[in-house]
């Protein structure tokens, strides 16, 4: 049953990570090291947020590890994670708190979606949705907005400028 078990997290489909009690890197599936580019032998033993964890958010992923550390999880947080190739991941975790047979907390396993790419997309959206903004409240005419009950809901500057 062990050995089918240690098969199943190695080659889940999902990134699936874990730390120790003293937050080193104790459990590195095979999608973590596609992922990351990291291999197993070079991720073990390790620190996880100071060597994985981008500086922004290295305390706030503290912060949570500590919590799971104490039975107290933690689902859906987006953290970003630094590859080999010094390029950000953006994970969407759980972290669950690992129990021995004592119910003794012995650590946490993470287990990820790698939302990469949906994650750079909301940003292009974002990103585009300000300059659209910038362009409207910038823009050399007068441009006003109404809904379909007839009031007002855009106004540029322009428009105000003139009224």
């Amino acid at each position: 049953m062990a050995d089918e078990l240690r098969q199943f997290v190695d080659k889940a489909n999902a990134p699936i990570f874990g730390i120790d009690k003293f937050g080193k890197v104790n459990e590195w599936n095979d999608k973590t090291i596609e992922i990351t580019g990291f291999s197993y032998e070079e991720a073990i033993g390790k620190p996880l947020v100071s060597t994985f964890i981008v500086p922004k958010l290295q305390t706030s992923v503290s912060l949570i590890l500590d919590n799971a550390l104490k039975g107290s999880e933690t689902s859906n947080y987006e953290l970003e994670f630094t590859t080999k190739s010094k390029q950000i991941r953006y994970l969407l975790v759980n972290a669950t708190t690992r129990r021995d047979p004592y119910n003794n907390v012995v650590g946490v396993v993470g287990v990820a979606q790698d939302v990469t790419e949906s994650s750079k997309n909301d940003r292009v959206v974002a990103a585009m949705a300000h300059e659209l903004r910038q362009l409207v409240d910038t823009a050399n005419a007068p441009i006003f907005g109404i809904d379909k009950f007839g009031n007002v809901n855009e106004w540029n500057d322009k428009t105000a400028e003139i009224t």
